[in-house]
Order: structure tokens, then C-alpha cells, then sequence
């Protein structure tokens, strides 16, 4: 086989990279100048090291260590007398040397991205003396690289965009791709890039990775995003080298290439004439294939019958365009309406003119449809004068109606009552007149506002309503009057012919002309205290005539003032002044003006009487309720003689001490019913002394001694504030004597002598001795 030209340069170059990449060059390093030795007490010698030069492979997988290089002293001859010391980077650990031989050994797999060289350090010195026979000397152990890192895209995946439509050659963007190994030493850093993915849209420059377009007028509406895989190879892309690859996402940007359609040349709407102004009546929408504000639209009403009627304003969210009543629709009046809309777009691109024009035309058709409406009023504000001297039944105005359907129904009118609430006027239901219910009083109301209802016969659903103002014109019907309640003094010592007030008036009548007062004093009612000067100005001064005033002899006058109004008939009122004599102090201020003053000069004032009668009044309310609550804690809880206490029985829930509590009762006494104490000792307070002397007994009448023994237990408790509540149960175990059996008590049978022999309770034992006692026939005294 012959070989191509190219073939045989290819071949060259891979022969090139093997001798290159085959181990140690046979080249020997040695040191600059031999440096001499000097040990003291010898001649000078001349001497230096030799060794081969040092470099090894990275990412050696033999399993043998690795031969880096010799280290060689000229000192050495061959006697084992010389020792090498190997010391620096990767000493004893990586690198390891034969003190004998000087042989370098590699003992661990190395990688020049992680280091590229090492620097070391040699010694050689004798064995007997231990002394360095040579100068320490430095040296590098270099890492060979060899292409074991494809290129990577640190910056991807990537993104980019481009406007729809661009030329070809329209830069899109630039990827980089970068590689570990030697840039330096051969081709194994040296990148070539290509598209893999993305032909034949785009295409990308070899050496600089900058990515282009290769096909023109690529449109967006079409197709929007590509993605491309981007190859970058090292070994300048030859046959072995090693590659990786990225992705290249490219988005087409939206241009406004694409002028608005509308999908039909024509549109049909139907409406009822009822909707109020500004309800929708059609949404129309020219389609665009843009997107943003490429396809924003704009709308307007070119041509047709309606273009007061309807308008037309664009939906910013749908880019739709919103047709809308601009003025009421009445069937009668036009059923049918046609439009004209054009809609072209806001933004234009003129570098797409010559695809056609930016704007579109359809025909929207719309009629109107028929219903049933209310009456209509003639006027939608009536505006009604009428004077507030008018008769009841006097006519107003009228207000009219009609029913704009074609039906032309009658019309019934009435007064919507919640706007009348004091029914004033009156309305005729078929002609509509307005009449007065009810006398009217412009100072009351000026204005009444009424709502008209207009009922249609044919269907009463249908109301109309329309608006009534009635101004109520004013007349002279008010008399003036004081504009305040005056407080007038006039001091004891005022001289004659000073004014102590002045008055106003007014008028609750508006004339048209204004208000006009005049003044002055009753010809029957002239004073020779005081008279009134009519000041021309709708005010009047009160002046004294007189030199003097004392309070005892008056300290009030009144003075009946005539004001008259200016109207058309004029109206007047006699109004009362009342003006009080007091005495002033030097500058005219008056400081009292009661007479009661002079009447009592060495007694008290009303307000410290009232105040000193208060208090008696308080101190014997105070001495009634003492002596009342006093009363109610003597009296005793029963009132009656003959009442039976049995009939009396409160339950408290107090459960008390049981018989065993013979601190609060005497129970001797509770059990010996016809013996009553004269010596009341507490039972519950025991005392300082105790006297043992036996208590006196006396005997009484049945009721006696229980009312007796009733009162003396209320008494202590009344009286001892450490008792227990008077209104607590307490049980005496007293039955009375009135029964013909007896008590069944056994309290009894103590004091007094049974029938009954129990003398046999001794035979029954020690558990019944305590019965044998009592009960025995041994009389035991009750005090022993």
C-alpha cells in the first residue's frame, strides 16, 4: 500500500509524539563549574557532581518503581565509600535513592495538574568520616505531562437569545472551553471546537468558539428555541485526543413581523335596549401571532351609523376591543346599528413594512331588541313655585309620563309616600296634577323634594320615576322678635339719659328686600323710669330718665318694647324687658342686685337657711333609722302567746354539736322540763369561779315554764355578741306536758318515777351496767 501525502504527515506526527513522550533522554546535565573542596590540613582538589537529567512520566501504572535519573560524584570510585542523601519535595515518600548506586526511583503515580515539578536536594558524603565529600546541590525532578484531560466548558450550559429574523452571521454568543494539561508541550491543551447539534441553523468558528447564525429570516412564529451541543478536542482535533461537549440554549426574541388579522370580516350582535350606557355589548379581538408589546393593539370606530352610540376601548390584558353604549338605546327609535373597527398595532417595525399593512378591518352588525319599559317622564327634574299662603287643594303643576313602548300602555301616577312622609300634596293618578294636601310653612320647609311614580296599567311592574322640587316662596307671617334674652341692670346711682342697652330683633320671614325693625314704647305703657331711641338700624338703646333708682322701694321694672316689621301687611310684637336696679361700684359694675339684701341685713341668706335646714332635716332621718333598727332588735320572735312554737320550725342546715356539745345549752336543764334556773351562768363561757352549790328549783305552770324558759334563752342570746345567730335551729328536746301519754322521751326518766321495774338489766351482764344504773331502782338524787 502507498501511503497519501497526508496519510504520511499524520504518520510523521505521531512518531514525533512518541519519541517526545518515550521516557529519559540520554542527554547529560552537569553542573556549571566544578567547585573545589577544601578539607583542611589537604591539598585542594577539584570536584563535581554527574547525573543524568531528570525527568518522569506522570500517571505511570507499571508496577515496578519508576527510574527518575543517577546522581554521580567524581569522589565516588567505585569502593562503596561514598553514601547519597537525598532531601527536599517528595524525599523518602515519592522519590527514593540507592545510597549506594545514587539511583532515583519514582515510587508513587504522579499527576502534573497536581504538581508539575519537584525540587530536591543531594549529598554525598564518606562513609568512615561522615562528612560531605561534595557541596549540596539543588535540582528538579520536572513531570512530564502527557493528554490525560479533555477540555471542559466551565461556564455551561449556556444560555443565549437572538432577535427572529437576524441576518446570517448574526453573533450569538462565544463558548470557551479550557484543558489541564501543558499548554507548553505539544498539542494536548491546543482546542478545536464544532457544533454537533444545531446544523444547519447555526454554526461555530473553530478556534474561537464564537457561534453564528447560517440560516436568514429564522422566524420565531415558526420555531422559538434551539439547542445546540457545542464539541471542543484537544490534539488540535486530531484522531486521539479527547473531547467534551456542552449545551447551547438559543432563544428567538419576538419582533413585530406579523401584522394584525381579524378572523372574520364581519360580526353580529344583539342587545336590549334596556342596558344602561357603558354595559358591554361586544368584544372583538384581531389576532396577532407576536407576543408583547409587539401585538399591543389599538381600536377605533372608522365608519357606520353609531359612532355616538357605541364606543370602543381596549382590554390591556386580552388586547381585545371592548365595544360599549355610550348613550341609551330605544327600540323604537333605531333597531339597527352598523360599525366600522379598525385595529392596527401600537409599535410598528419598519424594516417589515413591506409585508403588508399593519392594520385590519371588520363590520360589526348590532340590534337592538324590544322590552318592556317603565313609563318615562317628560322631564327628569321637575322645578314647582308656590307660595306658602296657598289654600289646601290650590294646583301646583303638573308632571307627565308615557310609556315608550309600542304598546303605548296608560300611565298612573302616585307619590312615593317615603319622600312625603307628612303627606303635604296630593297627586291626580290619571293626569298627573300636583295638588296641597296640607297648609305649608316655609320656615318649616323651604324646599320639598318628592319622587313621582308612574305605574304602567298594562303591567303595574313597570314603575317610572321622575322628580319634583317645590320651592315654597315666603310671606309676612312672623312677627319680630328679640334676637336674645336680655339681662339689663341699671345701677342705683345712674343719672339720667344713659343707655343700659340696646336691643335687636329678628324675623324668621326672608323678604326679599331684607329686614326692617322699627321701635319703640306702648302709648298706654309710657315710663318715667326709662325710654327707648330707635337707632334706625334695625337696633334700639333703652335709656334711663330719671336721676337715681333704690332697690327698696323697686329692684325690678319691666318694660314692654313694640317691634314692627317692615312687610306687606306688617306685623308687630310687644316684647318685655326686664331690667333690675343693682348696686355698682365706682366704675359702674354692678356687684348685687337682690333685695333681699336690704330686707335682712343682720341675718343669713336663703342659700345658708336652705343649707342649715338640710342638716336638721339629715340628723333626724339619721335619729329615726337608729331608733328603728334599735326597736327591731328587741322585739321577741314570737309575738303571740297562743301561737304553738311547733308551728314555727325554720330548717338552717346547722347540724350543731349533737348532745355531746354541752358548752352552748344547759342539757340538765333540757332534760328536767318542769325546773327552771334561777342562776342564767353561760354554759359555753366557762367561768373564773365555780361554785358547786346546787341551783334552786322551783316548780311552775306547764305554759309558764316554757314560755319562761323560751324568753331567758333569747334573752342570752340577744345579749351575748359571742352566742350563736338568733336565727340559728336549736333544739331543746322539750315536747311540752300537754299530752295525755306523756313524753316518750327517756330525758324524762331521770326526775321523775317510772312504772316500769328494771331491775333485771343487772342479770344481763357487764354490757348492760351502765343501763342498770340509770334505770335501777336505787333513787339517785339529780345533783350528788
Amino acid at each position: 500500500m502507498k501511503m497519501g501525502k497526508h496519510e504520511m504527515c499524520h504518520y510523521l506526527q505521531l512518531i514525533a509524539i512518541f519519541f517526545c513522550l518515550s521516557g529519559i533522554s540520554q542527554a547529560e546535565l552537569s553542573m556549571s563549574t566544578s567547585k573545589p573542596y577544601i578539607q583542611s590540613g589537604k591539598s585542594r582538589t577539584k570536584r563535581s557532581w554527574v547525573w543524568n537529567q531528570f525527568f518522569v512520566l506522570e500517571e505511570y501504572t507499571g508496577t515496578e518503581p519508576l527510574y527518575v535519573g543517577k546522581l554521580h560524584s567524581d569522589v565516588d570510585v567505585g569502593v562503596e565509600t561514598i553514601k547519597y542523601v537525598l532531601m527536599g519535595e517528595g524525599a523518602g515518600s515519592i522519590f527514593n535513592i540507592d545510597e549506594n548506586t545514587g539511583d532515583i526511583h519514582a515510587t508513587k503515580r504522579l499527576d502534573r495538574e497536581e504538581q508539575a515539578y519537584y525540587t530536591l536536594k543531594a549529598q554525598a558524603i564518606d562513609r568512615q568520616t561522615n562528612k560531605s565529600v561534595e557541596p549540596e546541590s539543588e535540582f528538579i525532578i520536572k513531570v512530564q505531562d502527557i493528554n490525560d484531560n479533555e477540555p471542559k466548558f466551565l461556564d455551561g450550559p449556556y444560555i443565549a437569545g437572538i432577535p427572529e429574523m437576524s441576518p446570517v452571521g448574526t453573533s450569538v454568543m462565544q463558548v470557551t472551553a479550557t484543558d489541564a494539561d501543558d499548554p507548553t508541550y505539544g498539542n494536548s491543551a491546543r482546542v478545536i471546537y464544532s457544533i454537533l447539534t444545531g446544523q444547519p441553523y447555526f454554526s461555530v468558528e473553530p478556534k474561537t468558539g464564537i457561534i453564528r447564525t447560517a440560516l436568514p429570516n429564522m422566524d420565531r412564529e415558526a420555531k422559538d428555541q434551539y439547542i445546540l451541543v457545542i464539541q471542543a478536542k484537544d490534539m488540535v482535533g486530531l484522531m486521539g485526543g479527547l473531547s467534551g461537549t456542552t449545551s447551547v440554549t438559543v432563544t428567538l426574541t419576538d419582533v413585530n413581523d406579523n401584522p394584525p388579522r381579524f378572523p372574520r370580516k364581519s360580526e353580529q350582535y344583539y342587545v336590549p335596549e334596556s342596558l344602561p350606557v357603558g354595559s358591554t355589548v361586544a368584544r372583538i379581538k384581531a389576532a396577532d401571532a407576536d407576543i408583547g408589546q409587539n401585538a399591543e393593539m389599538e381600536y377605533k370606530i372608522v365608519d357606520g351609523d353609531g359612532e355616538g352610540v357605541f364606543k370602543i376601548n381596549v382590554d390591556k390584558g386580552t388586547q381585545e376591543g371592548i365595544v360599549a353604549i355610550n348613550k341609551e338605546l330605544d327600540y323604537e327609535t333605531k333597531f339597527s346599528y352598523t360599525l366600522r373597527i379598525e385595529a392596527s398595532n401600537k409599535h410598528v417595525d419598519n424594516r417589515f413594512l413591506s409585508v403588508g399593512p399593519f392594520m385590519d378591518t371588520t363590520t360589526v352588525k348590532i340590534t337592538v331588541e324590544d322590552v318592556d319599559e317603565p313609563p318615562v317622564f317628560s322631564q327628569r327634574l321637575y322645578t314647582m313655585v308656590e307660595s306658602e299662603a296657598a289654600k289646601i287643594g290650590s294646583s301646583i303643576g303638573t308632571v307627565t309620563a308615557h310609556d315608550p313602548d309600542s304598546s303605548h300602555s296608560s300611565v298612573r301616577y302616585s307619590i312615593d309616600r317615603n319622600t312625603d312622609l307628612e303627606r303635604y300634596f296630593n297627586i291626580d293618578a290619571n293626569s298627573g296634577l300636583i295638588t296641597i294636601a296640607k297648609p305649608l310653612d316655609r320656615e318649616t320647609n323651604a324646599v320639598h323634594n318628592i319622587t313621582v311614580l308612574a305605574i304602567e296599567s298594562q303591567n303595574p311592574a313597570q314603575i317610572g320615576k321622575g322628580y319634583v322640587a317645590i320651592s315654597i316662596l315666603d310671606i309676612n307671617d312672623n312677627a319680630p322678635e328679640f334676637a336674645m334674652e336680655y339681662e339689663t341692670n341699671v345701677c342705683e346711682n345712674a343719672p339720667p339719659g344713659q343707655v343700659i342697652q340696646e336691643i335687636s330683633a329678628v324675623d324668621k320671614d326672608e323678604p326679599l328686600n331684607g329686614h326692617w325693625f322699627y321701635f319703640s314704647l306702648p302709648p298706654d305703657a309710657s315710663s318715667i323710669n326709662f325710654t327707648l331711641q330707635d337707632n334706625k338700624d334695625n337696633t334700639a338703646s333703652v335709656i334711663t330718665k330719671r336721676n337715681g333708682f333704690r332697690r327698696q322701694e323697686q329692684s325690678v321694672f319691666y318694660l314692654p318694647i313694640v317691634i314692627v316689621d317692615s312687610g306687606t301687611p306688617s306685623l308687630s310684637s310687644t316684647n318685655t324687658l326686664t331690667i333690675r336696679v343693682c348696686d355698682c361700684d365706682a366704675d359702674g359694675i354692678a356687684q348685687t342686685c337682690n333685695a333681699e339684701a336690704y330686707t335682712l341685713p343682720a341675718g343669713l341668706s336663703t342659700g345658708a337657711l336652705i343649707a342649715i335646714l338640710a342638716c336638721v332635716l339629715t340628723l333626724l332621718v339619721l335619729v329615726l333609722l337608729i331608733v328603728t333598727m334599735r326597736r327591731r332588735k328587741k322585739e321577741p320572735l314570737i309575738f303571740d302567746e297562743e301561737r304553738d312554737v311547733r308551728e314555727n320550725i325554720v330548717r338552717y342546715d346547722d347540724e350543731g354539736g349533737g348532745e355531746e356539745d354541752t358548752e352552748a345549752f344547759d342539757m340538765t336543764t333540757l332534760r328536767n322540763l318542769n325546773i327552771i334556773r334561777d342562776n342564767k351562768s353561760r354554759r359555753d363561757v366557762t367561768p373564773e369561779i365555780q361554785f358547786l352549790s346546787r341551783p334552786s328549783l322551783r316548780s311552775a305552770p306547764d305554759n309558764l315554764i316554757f314560755r319562761e324558759f323560751i324568753w331567758e334563752r333569747l334573752k342570752e342570746a340577744d345579749v351575748d355578741p359571742c352566742a350563736p345567730p338568733y336565727d340559728s335551729l336549736q333544739t331543746y328536746a322539750f315536747e311540752g306536758n300537754g299530752s295525755v301519754a306523756e313524753s316518750l322521751s327517756s330525758l324524762g326518766s331521770i326526775s321523775s318515777n317510772s312504772e316500769h321495774n328494771y331491775d333485771y338489766l343487772s342479770d344481763w351482764g357487764p354490757r348492760f351496767k351502765r343501763l342498770a344504773d340509770m334505770y335501777g331502782t336505787v333513787e339517785d338524787n339529780l345533783y350528788s
